[in-house]
């Protein structure tokens, strides 16, 4: 697949505007503050292709890129901002609920944490919604460039534990800063696209 080929298609800001055609999706999630966006940008290797938000919570919208006219990254809005009212985050849910209804486009499902910290609820909710479509799965532990050595597998192991992962779900740890292990998730992309038109 070639990466540099990659045009933004639309924005769903509702059940309506959900894209379903024959091509695969890789989606993205994260809370607002996890760096998913950095994340796309630096697989992409574009600087600002996913908008890089100032505020936490600003992607209210699920945004559909077509990379190479072979598959859709999909970037879910962010989660888990408190700021956001309450209806906001009601429709954010009623979002999540009609695109993981019809799962059967989903060819991986990308969920980025931050390295750092314990996953919040709101992270295991998500990867619940992964899990329920039984897509592939991979955990991107972000921000690892902020870690001590000495504190890496501590907390990636406290990762999989926390969002109960069995042994076939990948935790990478990662940093869309440094660009670490940007290979080892391209190679994780580029499989479940071939998987799928296999």
């Amino acid at each position: 697949m070639n990466f540099h080929n990659v045009e933004f298609i639309k924005s769903a800001a509702a059940s309506a505007g959900i894209l379903q055609d024959e091509l695969p999706q890789i989606v993205f999630a994260g809370k607002s503050n996890v760096g998913k966006s950095s994340v796309i940008n630096k697989v992409l290797n574009r600087k600002n292709f996913a908008r890089v938000g100032g505020t936490p919570g600003k992607t209210v919208h699920i945004n559909f890129f077509l990379i190479d006219k072979t598959a859709y990254f999909v970037d879910l809005p962010g989660y888990g901002y408190a700021k956001v009212a309450k209806t906001e985050k009601t429709r954010w849910r009623g979002l999540m609920e009609s695109y993981f209804s019809s799962a059967e486009h989903i060819a991986l499902g990308i969920l980025i944490v931050d390295s750092r910290h314990k996953p919040t609820q709101d992270d295991v909710t998500m990867c619940n919604w992964f899990k329920q479509t039984l897509c592939p799965l991979v955990i991107v532990a972000n921000k690892i460039d902020k870690l001590k050595k000495s504190e890496e597998s501590g907390n990636l192991a406290l990762i999989r534990e926390t969002l109960e992962l069995g042994d076939e779900v990948k935790v990478i740890p990662f940093s869309a800063e440094k660009g670490t292990n940007r290979d080892v998730l391209l190679s994780e992309i580029e499989n479940a696209v071939k998987n799928w038109y296999n």
